[in-house]
């Protein structure tokens, strides 16, 4: 367990220093957002899947401001590509922010920034999902969730909600007991899971 305990303690100070290096909660806070770090980073559940999620808040969702503080996010030279999905006139009511960083080791870091209309359905969802999270860990159950996304082969496609479920509600601590819980809640939504 020590191996992925430092795995994801390297993984957290990364991240750190890229959130700093980038500006990213700067560049969201001159629109006048509200910058709430979650996933992940948040909980410091962070294995192989270097992800930094963001959500961002304002009381309107303006594409023109959301473009100044993403194009002051893509001025950063590691930024390698970034994405934009509007979906303010969907129940989201946001715009989505997706970039690519290369680290100065070359590794690759996934950024999803979803700047969020505030009082929308889903304001404030993944923060008491953290939070929540939080308040639960053992020792145990963050091991076993370590365990398993750095046992999750890389041809996996795994949202990290499937773990913190079957490991929080399901009682998971093994990859054959997660493929079984898997295949259990096929097609069952993780949407308002809260441990």
């Amino acid at each position: 367990m020590e191996t992925y305990r430092k795995i994801a303690a390297a993984n957290l100070r990364r991240a750190a220093e890229i959130v700093a290096e980038t500006k990213l909660v700067a560049s969201w806070e001159a629109i006048g957002a509200e910058v709430h770090i979650i996933g992940s980073l948040a909980t410091g559940l962070m294995m192989k899947n270097r992800d930094i999620d963001l959500h961002v808040y304002t009381d309107t969702v303006s594409v023109a401001d959301s473009f100044r503080a993403a194009a002051r996010i893509a001025s950063h030279p590691g930024i390698v590509r970034m994405e934009y999905n509007n979906l303010i006139d969907t129940e989201e009511a946001c715009i989505e922010w997706h970039a690519a960083f290369r680290d100065t080791d070359g590794r690759m870091w996934k950024m999803d920034m979803i700047h969020i209309r505030r009082g929308s359905a889903y304001d404030g969802f993944a923060e008491r999902m953290a939070s929540r999270i939080g308040a639960v860990l053992t020792e145990e159950t963050r091991d076993a969730i370590l365990r398993l996304k750095y046992e999750t082969p890389d041809t996996e496609s795994v949202i990290g909600a499937e773990y913190y479920a079957a490991v929080l509600s399901g009682g998971v601590r093994d990859w054959a007991g997660f493929l079984a819980w898997r295949e259990a809640h096929r097609g069952e939504s993780l949407i308002g899971w809260l441990p």
